[in-house]
């Protein structure tokens, strides 16, 4: 418990961690709590060659080093002898396209009984946005965390895409104020974005994320392998990701993906890896960089053209995908910014040409759609950002190509005349 300061003049107050008001004796108490977490890119994260995840996981002489080559300087990991113990969720998407997977986790945990306690099959539940629909996936993990009486140094082991790491991690993070969380990303979205985060959440009603946490994962691997098999719609969601962190951080890396464009539409694996791997450093460096993990403060660059993509997902039922409505979110916010001078015509078209190359969408018809008084319904989704930022709109726009600037208001008469441009541009 602080000691209580002596009265100080008003002058002073600020400067002081203690200080005696009028009404009240005030305690500032300040808390630092470093934290870092490993993501690995590797491929056969489940060969029992690949010693990647029973490192992680703990055991006699694993705690990995950069001698080692599989983790980077100041990686928290245990340091338990004892096997970590764990409980493995995989997501049915990926099971169905990789079904060996379950048969795969029982051989590595037994290969590596030194590093790993299984402490029961692993449970396959349902991925996709389906995942995020209130408890249905949050229930299950949260009754077997507890009936397996797992402790904060126990493990809870996800493989699938975004919103199945996102559910998944959102009942770890309330066991015990959150039990350790390795995440095994399965689309390029979840690699190069979502999961590679601190966050968690699940969806209530058309509200996105309404509900969820703020709690970094102990570490992540990033199978390179999972990806083989990702349709490429579901692909290219993770790529509509990655032009939204380069359009407002990294010039350089818009350039490499917008001359990647045709082959990442082909879905060349080369082009596919060198995206996602950038992409997740790029994210990687805002969280750390940022200053605001939390989110505490007012901007949210990383939500670029979300404002109209989480509108979109609700409007639609969530029959639009996530990195649907976030390409359609950024050619949205894109021509708005051309419109309001931060963008020129040539760097607009270029962004949105480099879309329509990799065959990322720039409109969908509920752009248009108008309410009973005439307004455009997509304007709601401003309002509902707002509340989500706390209150004072803050919404990100390119200012150039790799630069961004902070606005905090949105001209709903430009809004529309940005949706009529994309329209008239299909």
């Amino acid at each position: 418990m602080p000691r209580a300061a002596s009265r100080v003049p008003r002058k002073d107050r600020m400067s002081k961690s203690v200080y005696e008001a009028s009404a009240a004796r005030v305690y500032i108490e300040g808390i630092s709590v470093p934290f870092s977490y490993a993501v690995y890119f590797t491929r056969g994260a489940l060969a029992p060659e690949n010693p990647i995840l029973a490192e992680v996981l703990g055991g006699p002489g694993a705690a990995p080093t950069e001698e080692s080559g599989h983790a980077a300087r100041g990686t928290r990991h245990a340091t338990s002898q004892a096997a970590g113990k764990a409980l493995v969720y995989l997501d049915a998407g990926l099971v169905a396209a990789q079904g060996h997977l379950p048969q795969a986790v029982v051989s590595y945990a037994e290969a590596h009984a030194d590093a790993i306690r299984l402490l029961a099959e692993p449970r396959i539940l349902p991925g996709g946005e389906g995942a995020k629909d209130g408890w249905a996936v949050v229930e299950p993990v949260l009754s077997e965390i507890v009936r397996h009486r797992l402790c904060r140094h126990s493990y809870v082991v996800a493989a699938g895409g975004g919103a199945f790491l996102d559910a998944v991690g959102f009942a770890a993070s309330l066991v015990h104020r959150g039990v350790r969380l390795v995440r095994l990303p399965s689309t390029t979205l979840s690699q190069d974005d979502g999961g590679v985060g601190v966050k968690t959440g699940v969806n209530l009603g058309s509200t996105k994320n309404l509900i969820g946490t703020f709690a970094p994962p102990f570490a992540v691997i990033n199978d390179l392998e999972f990806l083989r098999t990702l349709p490429r719609d579901v692909m290219l969601d993770g790529v509509a990701e990655a032009f939204k962190v380069a359009i407002i951080k990294d010039a350089a890396f818009f350039e490499f993906l917008a001359d990647a464009a045709d082959r990442l539409a082909a879905g060349e694996q080369e082009a596919v890896e060198e995206t996602v791997r950038r992409a997740a450093v790029l994210h990687l460096e805002h969280i750390r960089d940022g200053r605001d993990p939390f989110e505490m403060g007012d901007a949210r660059p990383l939500d670029f053209g979300h404002w109209a993509a989480h509108r979109l997902e609700g409007l639609s039922g969530y029959a639009v995908r996530h990195g649907q409505g976030v390409a359609v979110g950024i050619a949205l916010d894109s021509v708005y910014a051309w419109l309001k001078g931060l963008l020129s015509r040539e760097e607009l078209d270029l962004i949105l040409s480099a879309f329509r190359r990799c065959g990322l969408p720039t409109w969908h018809p509920l752009l248009a759609e108008r309410d009973a008084s005439g307004r455009l319904v997509i304007l709601e989704g401003i309002e509902q950002f707002r509340e989500h930022l706390g209150g004072r709109l803050s919404i990100t726009l390119p200012h150039g190509i790799g630069r961004r600037v902070e606005v905090h208001e949105m001209d709903e008469a430009l809004v529309a005349e940005a949706v009529g441009f994309l329209r008239q541009a299909q």
